[in-house]
């Protein structure tokens, strides 16, 4: 059974989010989504539930979700999956990101163990999630489905009331709506997302109230 915890990490409160297995044996291997920094509070959380960071997944590599991730994995081993290979551009400027931002600590370049495609799957335990990618928030922007939990990690891409900046390099508003109509809604009305930032909402909320996406 897929339990998961979501931790506002870092200046921007980007929800950082650790999944695992619950019906693993103790210490139950676990997965951190988008570690975008307040690395000590995340392992300290991982720490309480009883849990041991096993992987990285990233949706997209902008630095509030993958400023830690470099971090995170060579100081436990840890192996980053994902995001999609047009994200390239941005982990290469991650420390670029940081000064434009003024954030003290420099995010680390990293190499992901596994690049992710559209139809992919991941897995923490026994419980496996399917991998869309959806462009328009970035290039090599994915996002984790477990039909099962009827649960959704989607990063930037749909907010609860809003949609993600299609502003900066490689965003592309057209790309956006397309990825969240064809990639998104099929996933049902019914499925729980669970954002960048913000609080969590449904599909079904999300098409019959939100302005940007309201009848697609």
């Amino acid at each position: 059974m897929l339990r998961y915890q979501t931790i506002p990490v870092t200046p921007f409160e980007q929800n950082c989010s650790l999944l695992w297995d619950d019906a693993a044996p103790a210490p139950r291997e676990a997965t951190v989504i988008d570690p975008g920094g307040d690395l000590d509070h995340v392992l300290a959380e991982a720490g309480r539930l009883g849990l041991k960071l096993a992987q990285i997944w990233i949706t997209h590599a902008h630095i509030d979700h993958a400023g830690g991730a470099g971090e995170l994995s060579r100081r436990l081993g840890l192996p980053i999956v994902g995001p999609h290979p047009g994200d390239q551009f941005w982990i290469d400027a991650l420390a670029q990101q940081g000064q434009r931002f003024g954030l003290a600590s420099v995010a680390e370049p990293f190499t992901p163990a596994r690049w992710l495609h559209d139809g992919d799957t991941v897995q923490v335990g026994a419980c496996q999630l399917a991998v869309r990618h959806c462009p328009g928030h970035t290039p090599g922007h994915v996002v984790f489905h477990s039909p099962e939990a009827g649960r959704a990690f989607v990063g930037d891409v749909l907010f609860a009331g809003s949609i993600g900046r299609t502003d900066f390099p490689g965003g592309d508003y057209e790309q956006l709506i397309a990825s969240i109509r064809e990639r998104l809604w099929p996933m049902g009305d019914d499925t729980v997302f669970i954002s960048g930032h913000g609080p969590e909402s449904t599909f079904g909320q999300e098409r019959r109230s939100n302005p940007f996406v309201r009848g697609t």
